[in-house]
């Protein structure tokens, strides 16, 4: 019988998100693939250290079990197979149980997600992001600047996320971009008992939703957070789609207005996916963040 990732979390990411390959990119981006497939070879059997999303990795896995796989983590990369055997080797080393690994050499990755079934997919790739993010697979530009230890909070993942254009659809971001924060109030209180339209990290919440309730009465647990620029009355709307949805976030913050990095710095998330970048780069420098390329914040 052929395998199947059916019923499992699907996280696919790149190399650059799981390992600290910037010093390599460099040299990809100063030369050639030349130089950093020579250099990747040279350090073949030198562990790459932990990336940005390495300890988000690291708790996903501890869900699996012998007996029972619940979470599918496969690398997607532009790097070639040679570079590949790197990610594995240092994978290895530093305990992470990969399997899968799909290598592209430059080309782009991003139309291997599907057949993956993938609930998110995390590169340091602006045009695979968007890309990903085209075909409805929940996707985010990563930053590179935070780290956590997986150590904190060792048996709970802590996933945050922006409300509109994440997880809503951007159609009262519009609102108020075209009109101001008064004529949004006014929608959103007009419109508190119609459910928004999902956004592009729907899909992720559920899969997360499913996740925890597959392992409840084991060890590892998930909690997630909405972290939103909305305030009363505007929360109503946002309270009651999630309700519709049949899905449940454990905090809520309707924050109006106010710095969210301070924030997450005590909620303490794996991960934080917000549309826009004047909240992803402070969050950043906290958190590990996510910039989700979507909506009418980030129309080219």
């Amino acid at each position: 019988m052929p395998a199947s990732l059916e019923g499992q979390l699907v996280v696919a990411l790149s190399s650059r998100a799981l390992f600290d390959f910037e010093e390599e990119n460099r040299i990809f981006e100063e030369q050639d693939d030349s130089a950093y497939m020579r250099l990747q070879l040279e350090r073949m059997d030198q562990p790459a250290r932990p990336g940005v999303a390495f300890p988000l990795v690291q708790k996903l896995l501890a869900f699996n079990s012998p007996e029972r796989q619940r979470v599918a983590v496969v690398i997607l990369s532009r790097n070639d197979p040679i570079s590949g055997l790197r990610i594995f080797k240092s994978a290895t080393a530093a305990g992470l149980e990969l399997e899968r690994g799909v290598f592209t050499r430059g080309r782009p990755p991003y139309n291997y997600l599907r057949p993956l079934g993938a609930h998110l997919f995390l590169s340091a790739n602006e045009a695979d992001v968007r890309a990903a993010l085209d075909q409805q697979i929940p996707a985010a530009r990563v930053y590179s600047a935070s780290l956590t230890e997986a150590t904190r909070h060792p048996n709970e993942v802590r996933i945050a996320f922006d409300g509109d254009a994440v997880l809503f659809s951007d159609a009262a971001e519009r609102v108020f971009q075209e009109q101001g924060l008064a004529a949004f109030q006014d929608h959103e209180q007009r419109h508190a008992h119609s459910p928004l339209p999902p956004g592009p990290f729907k899909p992720l919440l559920e899969a997360l939703h499913r996740l925890r309730a597959d392992s409840a009465g084991g060890t590892m647990k998930v909690r997630t957070a909405l972290v939103t620029a909305r305030s009363a009355p505007a929360h109503e709307r946002a309270i009651r789609t999630l309700m519709a949805w049949n899905v449940e976030v454990d905090e809520a913050m309707f924050l109006g207005g106010l710095p969210k990095a301070q924030f997450l710095r005590e909620f303490e998330p794996d991960f934080f996916f917000d549309d826009q970048t004047r909240h992803c780069e402070p969050a950043s420098q906290v958190v590990p963040t996510g910039h989700v390329i979507s909506g009418v914040a980030n129309q080219v």
